[in-house]
């Protein structure tokens, strides 16, 4: 059996822890984001990504010129999300990314971890959490007895990276919501949990302190949720590791509490 020590020491808390059309003569496709907002909502835009629909006019799944017609975001299954978000230009992230991120892991998690947005290691691997944060955090799902791909699946709120790092704009995260809404509909995990204030603001929709939001347990679209402090931020903030720790426990509780709520129902 593990000891309190060896979970802190594992943690590091010792001693304490798209109209195409429109746009062919700019060389660009941007979507603006309510686009995207109304393709989550089952209204179909008009896109250089996507599925061609058989009954379109053309017949046979042909377009007419400079037109694609697409599949809903909140239709696609995973290798159709995974194409609409590598060639998305919703926004103007695409501009600079090696890659888009869409995300790692089990695809039918009960945990779904969301952070902000790709650094350069990720950008550059493809994978989200791949540099030193990323590492912090395999390490603190490590000392819940988690471990990344096993019934935990990582997602960020932007798929690209912003330049210089920096923190992703509201209208960035808007443009990317609908991925990654359809990414929760397809794993529908049993709890979600928010690591930073951007996760947080996206995920609850409004602008609180992270200390106001922590040992809460929120709902996104009836699904449980608890925030946290993001690993980057702790590399920086030690001594705020500990109460990362806490919350931590507290998401196992709410974990814990769920699986007990569903075994008393059946």
């Amino acid at each position: 059996m593990t000891s309190r020590h060896d979970i802190f020491a594992e943690l590091g808390l010792s001693p304490l822890w798209l109209d195409r059309s429109r746009l062919e003569r700019q060389q660009t496709v941007a979507a603006p984001a309510q686009d995207l907002e109304s393709n989550a909502k089952g209204k179909p835009v008009e896109s250089d990504i996507g599925v061609p629909d058989d009954n379109s006019p053309q017949g046979g799944g042909a377009k007419a010129p400079g037109v694609s017609v697409v599949q809903p975001v909140e239709k696609m299954d995973w290798p159709q999300l995974r194409q609409a978000v590598a060639e998305c230009t919703a926004c103007v992230l695409y501009k600079k990314r090696r890659q888009a991120v869409l995300g790692v892991g089990d695809e039918q998690a009960d945990w779904l971890i969301i952070g902000e947005g790709p650094g350069a290691e990720e950008d550059a691997r493809g994978e989200p959490f791949v540099g030193q944060a990323g590492k912090l955090l395999d390490n603190m799902l490590s000392a819940i007895g988690l471990a990344r791909g096993s019934n935990v699946y990582i997602a960020n709120v932007v798929k690209c990276r912003p330049p210089g790092n920096r923190t992703p704009s509201l209208e960035e995260a808007e443009a990317c919501a609908a991925y990654l809404d359809r990414q929760i509909d397809l794993i529908q995990p049993r709890l979600i949990v928010a690591l930073g204030k951007v996760a947080a603001r996206r995920m609850l929709g409004r602008d609180a302190t992270l200390a106001s939001l922590r040992k809460t347990l929120h709902d996104y679209r009836g699904i449980p949720l608890v925030v946290t402090y993001h690993p980057a931020y702790l590399l920086r903030n030690l001594p705020d590791k500990a109460k990362a720790w806490e919350d931590l426990c507290f998401a196992v509780d709410s974990m814990s509490g769920l699986a007990g709520a569903q075994d008393a129902q059946q």
